[in-house]
């Protein structure tokens, strides 16, 4: 069970960053890379500063929280599920 229900939007741009991380990652393209480091940075604003944040009565909790709760993140290491 999830602790606080996250708006879709918000878990939207979560999944967005994640995206573009993993591009930045693998793209040897240094237009693109700037490109890419533009996105991150807006969307680093954009998931910090969203509203959302101030209807937590007593906690603000963390982007982690986000991330957990939208079952994005980091892919799975090589041999493990």
């Amino acid at each position: 069970m999830m602790p606080y229900a996250f708006p879709d939007d918000l878990m939207q741009a979560q999944r967005d960053w994640y995206t573009a991380y993993r591009q930045l990652a693998t793209t040897e393209n240094p237009a693109q890379t700037t490109v890419l480091r533009r996105t991150l940075q807006r969307l680093s604003v954009r998931i910090s500063t969203d509203p959302y944040w101030a209807t937590i009565p007593g906690r603000a909790p963390g982007r982690q929280d986000g991330v957990e709760a939208a079952g994005v993140g980091a892919e799975p290491e090589a041999g493990r599920s």
